[in-house]
């Protein structure tokens, strides 16, 4: 979906139609969730904090996020995904895999579909959604991002390895900002140039993710679209209005967020062997601790007591901006998918 929580909003308020509208916060940990087009056309972007997106826009009208609102269209658009096919593998709210190979339409243009499918969205939802169409996952999520806001992009087999040869090392998508450089300092600024480093120096030089690379390059990722895909991990997470050193604070509200989390996993029916307690200090570097117990665990009190021993598990390097908790290493495995929509703090 094209700037789906902002484009929602503008679709239920007349008034924010053709402005520049943020989903998110204004205040000083303010974090834009989405941006409108209107928006992004001054720089705003979604994860970037509320007063850079009012510096950059100063008449950016911010919207306070409405995830029931956003959960309610997303299983409408869900169910015309249904029409056409049972393989949909959802990524978010606003975002998912579909494989179209044998549909229930009986179309053999999966890129008639794609159109037809956002043609639909757009006349029975009043949203405008974007799509890629090509051999695997990966280079339709590449494709998805080509022809925004209200397109589409179809990479035919025959066209795929020159397309990724050709593709900058930014847009490959799961490379981020970090790992782009360090390929651009190794001299990698394209497909072509990783297709040059044998399968076992690019191994040596990003470990699992090497392999991944020389796959990628060749066209080949074999990852089928999972539409019973289990989670594997469920969080809970606060930013602070102020910065906090003090450990008591810190498990005062990390005891509130253990209560959210022990929410979550409850409704999810699931539980969980290892935490995660995750730190952001001032200067923006994170750090994580983590503890796997023996026992599936579920209770706030349970979270706690592990949480409790990573805090005091070494001690803090600078004062504190965020803390969160996750569950990992679930029960899920022989279970139904569990889906839970994480809340985010503005």
């Amino acid at each position: 979906m094209d700037a789906f929580y902002a484009s929602v909003e503008q679709l239920d308020n007349k008034e924010l139609v053709g402005k520049p509208v943020a989903v998110g916060g204004s205040s000083v940990r303010g974090v834009v969730a989405a941006a409108s087009y209107e928006a992004r056309k001054f720089g705003v972007r979604s994860a970037m904090s509320g007063v850079l997106a009012k510096k950059k826009c100063p008449h950016l009208i911010f919207v306070k996020p409405r995830f029931s609102r956003y959960k309610e269209i997303s299983v409408k658009i869900r169910q015309i995904f249904n029409d056409y096919t049972d393989l949909v593998e959802p990524l978010s709210l606003d975002e998912a895999y579909l494989d179209v190979t044998e549909n229930k339409k009986g179309n053999p243009s999966a890129s008639l579909i794609a159109q037809e499918i956002r043609d639909r969205i757009f006349k029975e939802l009043k949203l405008r959604a974007s799509a890629g169409i090509s051999i695997n996952k990966f280079i339709a999520k590449v494709a998805s991002d080509l022809n925004k806001p209200n397109g589409q992009k179809t990479i035919s087999p025959e066209e795929v390895i020159l397309f990724l040869e050709e593709l900058p090392i930014n847009k490959f998508y799961g490379v981020g900002k970090v790992t782009a450089a360090k390929m651009n300092n190794l001299g990698i600024f394209n497909g072509l140039d990783i297709k040059k480093k044998t399968r076992e120096e690019l191994v040596k030089l990003f470990g699992k993710s090497g392999d991944f690379y020389y796959n990628i390059v060749r066209g080949v990722h074999n990852s089928p679209v999972k539409p019973n895909r289990i989670r594997k991990s469920v969080a809970a997470e606060r930013t602070f209005s102020k910065n906090i050193s003090s450990e008591v604070f810190m498990l005062e509200r990390l005891n509130k967020i253990a209560e959210e989390l022990e929410k979550r996993m409850t409704k999810s029916e699931t539980k969980g062997k290892t935490i995660t307690l995750k730190i952001k200090y001032s200067d923006f570097t994170q750090q994580t601790r983590s503890k796997t117990v023996q026992k599936f665990m579920q209770t706030k009190g349970e979270i706690m007591d592990i949480v409790k021993e990573l805090v005091y598990q070494e001690k803090f390097k600078n004062s504190v901006r965020l803390l969160g908790i996750s569950f990992s290493n679930l029960d899920t495995e022989k279970k139904d998918p569990v889906w839970v929509q994480l809340t985010l703090d503005f």
